[in-house]
């Protein structure tokens, strides 16, 4: 009975909370340089909320991959807090139409190297990520994956459901954050001021663990970003709650 009686009290205590959500936001945080990493998953910890990461093994700023065993530890606590995980495919390169109807052009950011994927190589880009990051967390990915800079084609996208991947992800206009832009055009509190002022219920936000040429990082922002939105009453949920 007594236990009986402590879970009617928690939940009566959180009732108000719930009723005063007026609207629900996706926080989706793709991988980066890492630097803010752990200041970013403290920020969400502090407050109880739960993002959705899309995560490729894409350069970091120590030398290192954001899946390489370094930051076992990293993902192990934030699957641990109940986040959400979908692929941002293996190399992080950029999805530049079909050919021929049978392989799509993947280009390196910059230019340069490129590869034509048929569909299991294709596949392979959206599963390696699943497979490494099992092994370092022992949890796999949600069925839900972003092309990098959201680029997608008609064949990636008719592919991906047979890979394991059914929905693609994309940010809503309100909710790209702008941590990619240059600081000097679009500084901190621009991006904290436009996005407190536009995003409305249902809004899917995008950010980064880190840019590599941004010279004000977001993340000095982010907390009173966070702050900002649950005094104007938003609630968070991950998309893979979200069905």
């Amino acid at each position: 009975m007594r236990h009986l009686l402590t879970l009617l009290l928690c939940v009566l205590l959180a009732w108000p909370a719930a009723a005063a959500c007026t609207g629900t936001l996706y926080l989706t945080i793709d991988t980066g340089t890492m630097v803010p990493a752990e200041r970013i998953a403290t920020a969400l910890r502090k407050r109880h909320i739960q993002a959705t990461f899309f995560v490729a093994n894409e350069p970091t700023a120590n030398g290192k991959t954001a899946l390489d065993p370094v930051y076992a530890d990293f993902w192990r606590a934030l699957v641990a807090d109940g986040h959400a995980f979908g692929s941002h495919t293996w190399r992080h390169w950029y999805l530049r139409g079909d050919v021929g109807g049978t392989k799509v052009r993947y280009v390196k950011w910059g230019g340069g190297e490129q590869a034509l994927l048929d569909r299991d190589a294709f596949c392979h880009e959206l599963t390696n990520v699943d497979a490494a990051f099992a092994a370092l967390t022992g949890q796999h990915l949600a069925p839900l994956w972003r092309a990098p800079g959201g680029h997608t084609t008609p064949l990636a996208l008719t592919w991906a459901p047979g890979c394991g991947f059914a929905r693609h992800v994309g940010w809503s206009a309100a909710g790209f954050l702008g941590d990619e832009l240059p600081s000097d055009k679009y500084p901190n509190r621009m991006l904290l001021t436009r996005a407190l002022a536009r995003l409305r219920d249902g809004d899917i936000m995008m950010m980064h663990l880190g840019i590599h040429d941004r010279v004000d990082p977001f993340v000095d922002v982010f907390e009173p970003l966070l702050d900002g939105l649950i005094a104007k009453g938003f609630c968070f949920r991950t998309l893979a709650a979200a069905g």
